[in-house]
């Protein structure tokens, strides 16, 4: 280049290279360097050909209701990509638009430099629950240029929702409320209704209930219904007609949250509740339930038992009632339906398998005569006393001897019974009347419950039935005649070997007379 000019051989764009930096030298025309190099720093000067650009298209913001002129509610920030150290970057804010723009179009502020939205409305027209929406749109306008006629804009859309403080106390739709229930019922009687200018859904909206006055036996309970915010008052205790038809509640409803101080629950946040209770026919009722008795086993049948009582809850009604068995296990009883006595109809056995722990149970029912009749039902309880009524036996039915008297030849046999003491032990177990046999066996007492039987003499391997007398300790006493197996073994090195008559008889080891007498003692 012979005249030194510098000239851009393209567009530039000061927002992609704000600067550059040639080297220069000069040379002769022969190319040689006359002078430099020299470095020749080059700034791009900017152009306003960048619209300020908001980061987002909406923005959201709150505002409690009430608050003072001059709240800041939200900022709004654009950015210019021109030089900012020039017009070209510098932003002003503003307003265009506010929907809806009840109850005056200039409820907000914007800082045209910071960007910050601020209210202007005063804070009584700020009532959330008397404006016409809860949100308003704001259209907002960046301007470079700092805001002049030429410079350039962007737009976004600001949200701003009038959230809701708890300056309103709930209220009940009525200043009473009337409920109907049966007596001995529970459940939801009566939904109590109220209502409250906050905002649904919130702590500021939903209610509490509480019963204030009314409800000394604490048979109600009110809860709350999340779904409509209605009391729902239950009967949590079944109510008797007879003790109290009437009852009058003072409920009251308050907030989750606290009120602000400015307000105060008035006397519509609290409502009179009646509840009629509805007399129902009740079953009559047995007393004392269960009812307990003593009576001897065997007592003649007729005997009196017992004379239940039951009475009708229904005191205003005069009603009868009438008594029937319901059940009776054994079949031992009956009873008078008007009188309500219990009388055997059979023999009382203690030693019956219906009997468990000396009692015998049995359930009656009773039936007034009410439209529609009600029943109730009762226990007896007999405690049997025991009777000398089971002869006593003995056990084992099979004893072994060795057929030598000087071996083992004693066996051990003991006395049982069905009886209680003192009707069963001690027992006496002596041999038979049959003449003679004094002269083969022995029967000596070992203690109140088992006797000994010892061979006195030798005799022949072989099964003998052997007569025996076992008798009570009862008044009178019980006897029972009966037979004992006597097996006479062989006994070898310990091992007794008995008749084939008995189906277990190889290889069983003797037990010595000491062992099992003191077995028999412990």
């Amino acid at each position: 280049m012979d005249t030194g000019e510098v000239s851009v051989s393209r567009s530039l764009d000061r927002e992609a290279v704000d600067s550059y930096q040639l080297e220069v030298s000069t040379t002769d025309f022969a190319g040689n360097l006359v002078d430099g190099p020299t470095l020749l720093l080059i700034t791009v000067i900017d152009q306003n050909d960048n619209r300020p650009i908001f980061k987002e298209s909406r923005y959201t913001g709150e505002v409690l209701e009430g608050s003072p002129t001059g709240t800041t509610v939200m900022r709004m920030t654009a950015f210019d990509a021109d030089d900012p150290a020039t017009d070209n970057a510098a932003l002003r804010y503003n307003i265009v638009r506010q929907s809806p723009d009840k109850p005056s179009p200039n409820m907000f502020y914007i800082d045209a430099e910071k960007g910050d939205i601020v209210t202007v409305i005063s804070p009584i027209l700020l009532d959330r629950e008397t404006l016409p929406t809860t949100t308003y749109e704001l259209e907002i306008v960046a301007k470079d240029m700092a805001g002049s006629e030429v410079g350039l804009t962007g737009t976004a859309t600001a949200t701003i929702t009038i959230t809701d403080k708890n300056d309103h106390a709930p209220e009940f739709t009525h200043p009473l409320f009337e409920a109907t229930v049966n007596e001995g019922s529970t459940g939801v009687v009566v939904n109590l209704t109220v209502d409250d200018r906050d905002d649904p859904a919130t702590e500021a909206w939903r209610a509490i209930y509480s019963i204030i006055n009314g409800d000394p036996t604490q048979s109600f309970e009110i809860q709350t219904n999340p779904d409509n915010n209605e009391g729902m008052l239950s009967v949590i205790k079944p109510l008797d007609y007879e003790a109290t038809a009437f009852h009058t509640l003072l409920i009251k409803v308050e907030n989750e949250d606290p009120l602000v101080p400015d307000v105060g629950y008035g006397p519509s946040s609290t409502a009179t509740v009646h509840v009629t209770v509805l007399d129902v026919n009740e079953g009559p009722i047995f007393f004392p339930d269960p009812l307990r008795v003593t009576r001897m086993e065997n007592i003649p049948i007729g005997s009196f038992v017992a004379s239940l009582n039951a009475t009708d809850p229904d005191i205003l009604q005069i009603q009868n009632i009438r008594y029937a068995v319901l059940r009776d296990p054994a079949g031992w009883l009956s009873v008078n339906p008007v009188k309500g006595t219990v009388n055997t109809s059979a023999s009382l056995d203690r030693e019956s398998p219906y009997v468990h722990d000396n009692k015998y149970t049995a359930v009656f029912i009773a039936t007034d005569n009410g439209f529609p009749s009600a029943t109730g039902t009762g226990s007896l309880v007999i405690h049997l006393e025991d009777y000398n009524d089971n002869a006593p036996y003995v056990v084992p039915s099979v004893a072994r001897v060795c057929e030598d008297a000087h071996d083992m030849n004693v066996a051990i046999v003991g006395g049982r019974d069905k009886d209680l003491p003192p009707n069963g032990a001690p027992f006496k177990i002596e041999l038979g009347k049959q003449p003679g046999l004094d002269k083969t066996w022995r029967v000596t007492r070992v203690n109140s419950t088992h006797s000994q039987i010892m061979l006195l003499h030798s005799l022949k391997k072989a099964n003998y039935q052997l007569p025996l007398l076992i008798t009570d300790s009862g008044v009178p006493p019980l006897s029972n005649n009966t037979e004992v197996k006597v097996q006479v073994c062989v006994c070898k090195k310990n091992k007794m070997h008995c008749s084939s008559a008995y189906s277990h008889h190889a290889s069983l080891l003797v037990l010595p007379v000491t062992l099992l007498l003191t077995l028999l003692c412990l």
